[in-house]
């Protein structure tokens, strides 16, 4: 994982009072768990643009007062009217300990569907994955370099040993739809009909068989001398 160094300061005071003086000074409220034991310190706000503000997953490395703690971003809370950050949740990253983490997906190749007009739809943009913190990959890359109309890649599909998939096995991760226009065009195009053949029960000559004679025109009894 992509790592990220964040400086904080423990708090002396607990309660809604001091988080909102501390977020009146531009200062985030946060807490670390999942250790030996729980911190409650603040960030300024300024350190999380990069941190909360991408897709990328990041190991943290926390700066508290000069004591270091290795740690992800386990949960982020933003106000509803102004959007800013108003608390951030952190987990401890204990070695030797399996952590849940959300990592992103990316896509590489072109997929044959898309260059007959389809497009190529990404389903799960980050995928819940299982696994010690030097085994998680920065992201997920998928290859889509197969994928025709119609196709998709599941999470069963994707194999890692070091890591384990959390999402439904049956959950498409990237999938190429067929649009509108596909459908249209499809619709459209003349349907082709096959030769006629002999209504059922006509008799047909047998092979090698002559055609029947054409009926002789009736003869005019000859006229009286």
């Amino acid at each position: 994982m992509k790592t990220l160094t964040i400086s904080g300061t423990i708090r002396k005071n607990k309660g809604s009072k001091d988080a909102n003086e501390l977020r009146k000074a531009g200062n985030v409220p946060c807490v670390l768990y999942g250790g030996k034991e729980q911190l409650l310190f603040s960030v300024h706000e300024q350190q999380f643009a990069k941190l909360l503000y991408t897709p990328d997953a990041y190991l943290v490395n926390l700066d508290l007062e000069g004591k270091q703690h290795k740690a992800i971003v386990k949960d982020s809370q933003f106000d509803k009217i102004t959007d800013k950050i108003t608390h951030v949740d952190f987990m401890e990253a204990v070695p030797g300990k399996a952590l849940n983490v959300n990592i992103p997906v990316i896509t590489t190749g072109t997929a044959p569907g898309v260059k007959k007009g389809g497009k190529l739809a990404i389903k799960i943009r980050q995928l819940h994955v299982k696994g010690l913190v030097e085994d998680i990959p920065d992201n997920i890359t998928l290859d889509v370099n197969k994928l025709d109309l119609g196709d998709s890649i599941k999470v069963k599909d994707m194999t890692n040993t070091k890591i384990k998939f959390l999402d439904p096995a049956n959950a498409a991760v990237v999938a190429v739809k067929i649009t509108r226009e596909i459908e249209e065009v499809a619709a459209a195009a003349p349907v082709t009909t096959a030769a006629a053949t002999p209504a059922a029960g006509a008799a047909t000559p047998a092979a090698g068989a002559a055609a029947p004679a054409a009926a002789k025109k009736e003869e005019k009894p000859a006229a009286k001398k």
